[in-house]
């Protein structure tokens, strides 16, 4: 049977040649000419082209990993260190408070120490800044040396007079009392005493019906103070009267010196909220 046996052999050599050709790589010719160099994709021809290891192979070589540059640590804010500082004395002081050992004590005492220094440095800075800066000088604007202080009151007291000279032109005082009352008894005279000063008219009403020595020609109330929004329950009240607008202005409940009502009526006439230091 010679004749089968060697179509066998035939059919054995076709198929091994069929199975050549369809797993061989083709190689290019540059990578031919440079065995060691690698492909495009970053393919090495050696491994993947001469040896010719068929498609069953990853031929591609991995690529390195990704230097990750460290990132700057973040800048702590102001608030945040002095938030930490805080935290930190107030751990050291009840630590020493309640393990009063001398590491404790002193690591406190230590601590509080490096603050005091920072806040004379922050006073001393301030202060030279306000040297400075006219306009950040408080003290300008109420002075608190005594020759200053001084200055300041001497001038004050002189606008306040002229004030007071033209009030008349303008406003009254409401005077209300009550005869039953012990504080209206200490109030009245002074109230008498700066009107008659200063030639401002003031009428006097009692609450209770009862008379005054100080003011002979009182009248009595007849809920003007309900009208003016006043408190009904507080004598001596002390209200100014503007005959310009037709307004009630109080100045006061209870005892004051001569000196204090002047100035409350001479802020409330001619000062502007937030303009008087």
């Amino acid at each position: 049977m010679p004749v089968p046996v060697r179509k066998r052999g035939l059919r054995l050599v076709a198929v091994c040649l069929l199975a050549a050709s369809l797993f061989a790589i083709p190689m290019p010719a540059s990578a031919q000419d440079q065995p060691n160099a690698q492909t495009a994709d970053g393919q090495d021809p050696f491994y993947c082209a001469e040896r010719r290891l068929g498609y069953w192979f990853y031929c591609t070589k991995p690529k390195p990993p990704e230097k990750i540059e460290p990132q700057p640590p973040l800048q702590q804010s102001a608030t945040s260190r002095m938030d930490a500082i805080t935290a930190e004395l107030r751990e050291l002081k009840a630590k020493a408070i309640l393990e009063p050992s001398p590491e404790n004590v002193t690591a406190y005492i230590r601590f509080q120490r490096r603050q005091l220094d920072q806040a004379s440095l922050f006073s001393d800075v301030w202060q030279r800044a306000i040297w400075q800066e006219p306009g950040l000088d408080y003290t300008l604007q109420r002075p608190v040396s005594t020759l200053g202080k001084r200055a300041w009151q001497d001038n004050r007291k002189t606008e306040r007079d002229s004030v007071m000279a033209h009030l008349s032109e303008r406003y009254g005082l409401f005077y209300f009392f009550a005869q039953s009352c012990g504080a209206c008894e200490v109030m009245s005279p002074i109230v008498q005493s700066v009107a008659t000063t200063w030639r401002i008219t003031v009428r006097a009403v009692s609450t209770d019906g009862g008379p005054s020595r100080h003011f002979p020609r009182y009248t009595v109330e007849t809920n003007q103070r309900q009208r003016m929004r006043l408190d009904p329950g507080i004598t001596p009240a002390v209200v100014l009267w503007d005959a310009a607008k037709g307004q009630a202005i109080p100045i006061g409940y209870g005892v004051m010196s001569a000196d204090e009502l002047q100035d409350r009526i001479y802020l409330l006439t001619s000062k502007e909220a937030g303009r008087d230091y």
